[in-house]
């Protein structure tokens, strides 16, 4: 269910400045993001794994503060996030 390392590697590449900025705000959310993806899709294939859906909302909880924040501070980097994320917002 956790992501290996090829993965956020790969994400810290698209979303980073460079290869070791993983602290931005962009690149945590897309991380968020993958990890959200997974573990729905473990969600849809387990519905009786109730402490899965709670990490599931906590992460969302977590993404949805992100990108109040990102929103608040950069528009222009919040609103070419959610276009190459696909998040519905």
């Amino acid at each position: 269910m956790s992501l290996n390392k090829d993965e956020v590697g790969s994400i810290i590449g698209k979303f980073g400045k460079n290869e070791k900025d993983t602290g931005a705000t962009e690149v945590q959310i897309a991380i968020l993001t993958e990890k959200i993806n997974h573990l729905s899709d473990h969600c849809r294939q387990f519905k009786k794994d109730k402490s899965s859906q709670r990490g599931l909302l906590i992460l969302v909880g977590k993404r949805r503060r992100m990108l109040k924040y990102i929103q608040r501070t950069n528009l222009d980097s919040y609103r070419s996030l959610i276009k190459e994320l696909g998040l519905r917002r």
